[in-house]
This record gives C-alpha cells, sequence and structure tokens, in this order.
C-alpha cells in the first residue's frame, strides 16, 4: 500500500508583485485505493498543490514535507517522482510538436519501468486502452497534444494514467472543458485504474458532476491555501448547495 503524506506545507511562487505565500499549512495523507477530493474557489491554491506535488520548479516550498511510503519527495527530480509512482494530469495538456503518442506513451513506460514493455503485448495495452477512452487508433501517430480537443487532451491524459500505472494519482481539474459524454468516458478511466491498481487518487475540482461519476472516500474544502474543512461524501453536496462564501468570509 502506498502512502502519500504532506505536512504543514508552505508553498510560495514569484510574481510581478512580488513573492507570495500561497499554501499556508496544508495538511494531507492519501492511501492506496483512496479518492480524495480537494473543491475551493478559483486562487485557494488547489492548483498550487497537484504542481508541488509533481515539481514544478516555479513554486518553492518554504516549510513542510511531503513524503511517498516515507521518501523524501522534495529531494526528488521530476522523473524520479513519476518512477516513485507519482502522476499528474494536468489542467491544461501541453503539446509536444515532433513527438507522435506512440513514440511518448513507450518511452514513458520505459523510463519508469527501466525496461522497455515487450511490443506485442505493449501494442495490445494501448489498443484496449485507447478503445474504452474511445479513442482512433489514429492518435498514435498524432504529434502529443497537437490539434487535440480539449477532451482528447484529457482522454490522452487518463490513457497514460492506465498505460503507466502509478500508485498516486493527482488530477488538476480533469473535468474542466468536458461535454458530458466525454466527462463520463473520462471518469470511468479513472475508476478503471483505480480498480486495476488500487490506485490513490487527489482529485482536484471546482464542481460536483464529476464526483458522480467518481465517487470520493474524502472531501477537503480548500480555502487561502489551506483545508478549511474536511469530510465524507456528503460534504460535497452541501458545497454544490451553499457554495463556498461562509468559508471565505471566515478567512477574509
Amino acid at each position: 500500500m502506498a502512502v502519500l503524506e504532506i505536512r504543514d506545507l508552505h508553498v510560495s511562487v514569484e510574481t510581478d508583485q512580488g513573492t507570495r505565500q500561497i499554501l499556508k499549512g496544508v495538511d494531507l495523507t492519501i492511501r492506496s485505493g483512496e479518492t480524495h477530493a480537494i473543491m475551493g474557489p478559483n486562487g485557494s491554491g488547489k492548483s498550487t498543490l497537484a504542481y508541488t506535488i509533481a515539481g514544478h520548479p516555479r513554486y518553492t516550498v518554504d516549510s513542510g514535507s511531503i513524503t511517498l511510503d516515507g521518501a523524501d519527495v522534495l529531494e526528488m527530480s521530476v522523473d524520479e517522482r513519476a518512477k516513485a509512482g507519482l502522476f499528474l494530469a494536468m489542467q491544461y495538456p501541453v503539446e509536444i510538436p515532433g513527438v507522435t503518442v506512440s513514440n511518448f506513451l513507450r518511452t514513458a513506460k520505459t523510463a519508469i519501468d527501466g525496461t522497455s514493455p515487450a511490443l506485442r503485448q505493449w501494442v495490445g495495452d494501448v489498443k484496449t486502452a485507447m478503445t474504452n477512452l474511445k479513442m482512433d487508433s489514429s492518435f498514435t501517430e498524432r504529434n502529443v497534444n497537437e490539434g487535440f480537443s480539449g477532451g482528447e487532451k484529457k482522454r490522452h491524459e487518463i490513457l497514460q494514467l492506465e498505460l503507466l500505472k502509478p500508485q498516486i494519482a493527482v488530477l488538476d481539474e480533469t473535468d474542466s472543458g468536458l461535454d458530458v459524454d466525454a466527462l463520463k468516458i473520462v471518469s470511468e478511466g479513472v475508476n478503471r485504474a483505480k480498480e486495476n491498481t488500487g490506485l490513490g487518487v487527489l482529485l482536484i475540482t471546482h464542481y460536483t458532476r464529476i464526483l458522480r461519476y467518481i465517487k470520493p472516500d474524502f472531501v477537503h474544502v480548500f480555502v487561502a491555501g489551506k483545508v478549511a474543512e474536511q469530510g465524507g461524501p456528503e460534504l460535497a453536496d452541501r458545497l454544490e448547495a451553499e457554495g463556498y462564501d461562509r468559508y471565505v468570509e471566515a478567512n477574509a
């Protein structure tokens, strides 16, 4: 069982107005097989948490710790974090001109596992995953995310999730820009990955609609760079009905 522990995490970022602290003492524990939903208003620090876990160089950890099975994540490079079992599905996936989806996926799998996957088995796995995500096979020969629609980019993120088989996945607003059909397909992919591998999921979202398909075990309300309240799935329903105003006012 994998355990991602975040303890008293403070993170800042450089802006045009100077250094700004975004995270102000975050405590979270995500275990294999658990789904944690982080919800909160814009600017509360949700994406900052995601990119800090992944190792984005823009964000500076002022204090606190992130460990995966006791190993210090903050001492790891970005690729070491991926090899250790951490995965980030980005809110805005980037384009990689000149690199096909096929080459990208196999190179990533080889880097994480340390050996190249057996070709026949790999081709079958990719085909199955793409069929499940309703992705045309021609996508494998297109450049990564180049010319992809928003929904296609998100499906490609989940394709990576299913094939790379991480231990802990951070999904940063994976539901943004998806229509109803794409949302269901993407959600089914996340659920499939969790069922097949015991994946731990940290799901960042503004809305409860994705939580109709990906059922959270825990819901955390993020306001002003920290967890303002946490509870079970019923907390998401309350947020849908009441919004975030009372949390924002309490932290004003």
